[in-house]
């Protein structure tokens, strides 16, 4: 049965609807804990909705019209129906991102169930963002990015989509944390004529202006372009800031004949920013525009070209090949002062502050090759994929630190920049990877989907590392390390109905490895229910795990010697709903309950103890809904949301926490014309305010309240 089309501003919810939304709310409140969202919270975690993982050319559904996605790629490189994947994977579609103006990585990733993000509040200089406790790699396009602590902050307007793998993921992507891993889906050309520009103004004298647009070369399709932009000229919301931004994309795609598509992009990526506020005072209750860094020297700057390639070909009778390519250099650095005072002297009004800097300059190549032979054996469907991946790094660092003049936080005197004697350390590092992998899925009957993973990484390191720290004279070392990693995956899918599906799944992870210290590895079961119904597009999904972190590195208080003993264990459910209940009314929804503990840690102990930075609680809704026009005035759609974070403790010692804390969002959209709109969004409507950070000498807090005005013109 389909919905029935209806017009004018109400349209009739047909009882066919009413059962299938009840039937989500069930599914996911037959999963939840029994103690409110107000009762508890420590840990965050979160799960669910499924999309395509990898971006090879294959066929989907246009993001910017739903925030319901429909094919998945999660757990494995086989592009799935959303149904029949054995894993939790939440998907932000470019509707959700402008929905909600998300203008960070950690703004995309708020209303995202399993997921802690932004939880160093006005430490900028990095994307901060957890999944499942741990951790998160950053793919994009399926090829490795690396760990976003140490990295670069990625523009959200270059993608199409962002996709959360929750759980292990090694089989798939290769080295990772177990937690699970984002993938960032790069805009490519579309055929056919399209595109938008806008212009922003806001908060903290926020200037911004974009474009995205794209058509066809040749009038049969086969050549197309896109060109992506934005132009950002901002101040953060504390003293003596700036975020400054230039981001251009360009891409080609050459399709010569159906089965064959080639596409090639180049970005180009330049901010000039800063690090962050510099901290406040623990205990303290300051305005969060106080600045207690120093102005002279605040600065956070990036400069990165990379150059993508994406190739598909479809020999027929089943086999098909496919490769992505990226190639990118980056020079980035910054440098900051900063609170760092564990007593500050309140009589006094005074606290201890540090400098510190870091710059850094890398090359990164990295090549997918894979091909997919599919077959049919009576009740049987065969999917088989066999790839070969090859990572290479090269990469300088340079680190300074050094004490910085104490300063009053009631009445701020600056002392300007330091002045280094020698750097604390620098190193240059080389890392190559290779891996193959082998994917088999069968379907049974059109009802049983299994499939297993298997992948092997070799990894070689070597580096030179050069420190003065210790006695003020440099000291270099050279070291080199291989290592041979087998990870693994197994998944079973059950289709109960068209509408109904239950799964389980094992996997396994390995983390990126230093010199000297074996891998850290992960496992996870996990058990799952998806409803999709077929009145309107959603899905609802709900799932439970046990994940297991093991191997990390630690000192043996029997030998102290430094061995890998430490292991931690996450246990939780994770709940989603993404809906597009009606024409007029879409929902994302979410709900995280988890429970970790530091099983054993060798000198440092803390055994028993719950990991920082992971709220035991987290929930989330976004609701939206279009108000029709009547000729003389056009669509309103108003839109709103809150998020709860609970509470966490800083540090794994345990010995400091947030509070629960709801933090409500607002929006709304004016369409003047047909193709030109007015839109207003609102973040922390209420400037809800909380440490989102401290525990290593100073409070951060986390962002205040946001408004920005956009006007938008699309064709």
């Amino acid at each position: 049965m389909v919905r029935t089309k209806t017009t004018g501003a109400s349209a009739k919810i047909s009882v066919r609807y009413c059962t299938a939304i009840l039937l989500g709310c069930t599914a996911l409140v037959a999963f939840a804990p029994q103690r409110s969202i107000a009762q508890d919270a420590e840990t965050d975690d979160g799960s669910t909705v499924l999309q395509t993982i990898t971006v090879e050319g294959a066929g989907q559904a246009d993001d910017s019209k739903t925030v319901v996605a429909r094919d998945a790629a999660a757990g494995s490189r086989l592009t799935t129906d959303i149904m029949d994947t054995a894993a939790s994977v939440s998907v932000v579609t470019a509707k959700e991102i402008q929905q909600r103006a998300a203008k960070s990585i950690e703004e995309v990733l708020q209303y995202t169930p399993a997921v802690n993000a932004d939880f160093y509040g006005s430490d900028d200089r990095f994307d901060y963002y957890k999944i499942r406790g741990f951790d998160a790699w950053a793919y994009r396009d399926g090829l490795t990015l690396g760990d976003p602590f140490g990295g670069i902050r990625e523009e959200p307007y270059a993608f199409e989509r962002v996709e959360v793998l929750k759980g292990a993921s090694s089989t798939a992507y290769g080295v990772s944390d177990p937690g699970g891993a984002l993938n960032y889906a790069t805009k490519l050309p579309k055929t056919g004529r399209f595109g938008e520009v806008y212009g922003t103004a806001g908060s903290n004298k926020h200037g911004e202006v974009g474009f995205d647009f794209g058509d066809n070369l040749t009038e049969d399709d086969t050549l197309s372009y896109r060109l992506t932009g934005k132009l950002q000229n901002a101040d953060k919301e504390y003293d003596f800031s700036q975020d400054d931004e230039k981001f251009i994309m360009g891409g080609l795609t050459w399709r010569p004949t159906d089965m064959t598509s080639l596409s090639v992009v180049y970005d180009h990526l330049n901010r000039d920013s800063v690090p962050g506020g510099g901290g406040h005072p623990i205990g303290t209750d300051l305005d969060r525009s106080v600045f207690l860094g120093e102005p002279d020297y605040n600065y956070d700057v990036t400069n990165r070209n990379t150059f993508s390639v994406l190739f598909d070909h479809d020999f027929g009778n089943g086999l098909t090949f496919g490769s992505n390519a990226r190639y990118s250099k980056s020079n980035t650095g910054f440098g900051y002062a900063y609170v760092q005072d564990n007593s500050p002297d309140y009589a006094g009004t005074t606290v201890s502050r540090a400098y510190y800097g870091n710059a850094q300059s890398r090359e990164d190549f990295v090549i997918d090759a894979h091909v997919q032979y599919d077959a049919n054996f009576s009740v049987v469907d065969s999917r088989t994929l066999v790839g070969l991946d090859y990572k290479r790094h090269d990469g300088t660092g340079t680190t300074y630190y050094t004490s910085a003049p104490d300063i009053n936080w009631t009445n701020p005197v600056y002392s300007g920049a330091p002045s280094y004697a020698t750097p604390y350390v620098a190193d240059v590092s080389k890392q190559s990877t290779v891996g193959l992998y082998v994917e088999q899925e069968a379907t049974i009957a059109d009802k049983l989907i299994l499939s297993v993973g298997l992948r092997n990484d070799w990894m070689d390191l070597s580096s030179v590392d050069t420190q003065w720290y210790s006695t003020g004279s440099p000291i270099t070392t050279n070291s080199s390390d291989d290592f041979s990693e087998l990870s693994k995956r197994i998944g079973a899918t059950y289709r109960l109905t068209e509408e109904f599906a239950v799964y389980a799944s094992y996997a396994e992870s390995v983390a990126p490895p230093s010199i000297g210290v074996a891998p850290e590895r992960g496992e996870q079961m996990e058990l799952g229910v998806k409803y999709s119904p077929d009145a309107f597009p959603a899905l609802f999904t709900a799932s439970i795990y046990d994940l297991t972190k093991n191997n990390i590195t630690r000192t043996n208080p029997s030998t102290a010697l430094s061995e890998t003993i430490g292991e931690v264990r996450v246990r939780g459910i994770d709940l989603e709903a993404k809906a597009e209940v009606t024409d007029n009314l879409s929902l994302t929804g979410g709900y995280s309950y988890l429970v970790s503990e530091i099983i054993e840690n060798g000198t440092s102990g803390n055994e028993g103890n719950e990991l920082a930075m992971v709220p035991r609680q987290t929930a989330s809704l976004w609701l939206n809904y279009t108000i029709e026009g009547d000729g003389q005035r056009g669509d309103v759609t108003v839109g709103g949301g809150v998020r709860y974070i609970g509470s966490y403790f800083y540090t794994d010692e345990n010995t400091g926490s947030t509070d629960g804390n709801f933090v409500f969002d607002a929006a709304m959209t004016y369409k003047i014309r047909e193709n030109t709109s007015f839109e207003l969004n609102v973040s922390n409507l209420f400037d809800e305010k909380y440490i989102a950070n401290a525990g290593y000498g100073a409070d951060f807090y986390n962002p205040g309240r946001a408004i920005y005005a956009t006007i938008r013109q699309t064709w």
